[in-house]
């Protein structure tokens, strides 16, 4: 049975708990208030794609390709992304919760996260050259051996990024953020 081709639909309110979203490659489609939580996404291909205020939360992930594809108001807890096909990976966030997911050695510069919480989200390794962190939440969040350069915290807050073990070269950061760097030197930032 072939995977089936999916272009420029809209797939609304649908509960992908109940019934599973059909195997396929999907173009150009929009989700819209679909739970997909605990869904198995695994070789599924979703290029140019919209996810607006849906439920992902513990999808499974293997080799699942992701290109262009867009969240908004999406809750997505404890998703696997390092499990993803890797190849022209790119994605953005918006007002989405990704709390306890992992992007671990996940390339993915100039990706957008914008009114996120990121709290415990794992970016050890991942190459976040050029992102933008606007207005999130990363409590938790593990950044070690990742690629940060030229990334934009000036409003992010609750971080804790080591320029020692991380690569830090022309990333923005407010003032109010330096406290967040010199953690592990056990000094007050006032």
């Amino acid at each position: 049975m072939s995977d089936k081709h999916f272009e420029n639909k809209a797939f609304k309110e649908k509960d992908y708990t109940l019934k599973s979203l059909p195997r396929g490659a999907y173009e150009d489609c929009s989700f819209i208030s679909c739970n997909f939580a605990n869904s198995d996404l695994s070789e599924m291909n979703f290029v140019d794609c919209q996810f607006l205020n849906c439920d992902l939360s513990m999808a499974e992930l293997a080799n699942t390709t992701w290109r262009s594809a867009q969240f908004k108001d999406c809750k997505m807890l404890g998703l696997h992304f390092e499990h993803c096909n890797e190849l022209l990976f790119s994605v953005a966030f918006e007002s989405c919760r990704l709390d306890l997911s992992s992007f671990y050695q996940r390339p993915m510069k100039h990706t957008l996260f914008k009114n996120c919480s990121l709290q415990e989200v794992d970016f050890a390794e991942a190459d976040l050259a050029g992102s933008t962190f606007e207005n999130c939440n990363l409590s938790g969040a593990i950044f070690e051996r990742s690629v940060l350069e030229k990334a934009d915290f000036r409003t992010a807050w609750n971080f804790i990024i080591d320029p020692e073990l991380n690569r830090v070269r022309k990333a923005k950061f407010a003032s109010a953020g330096l406290a967040g760097l010199l953690s592990k030197y056990d000094i007050e930032v006032e």
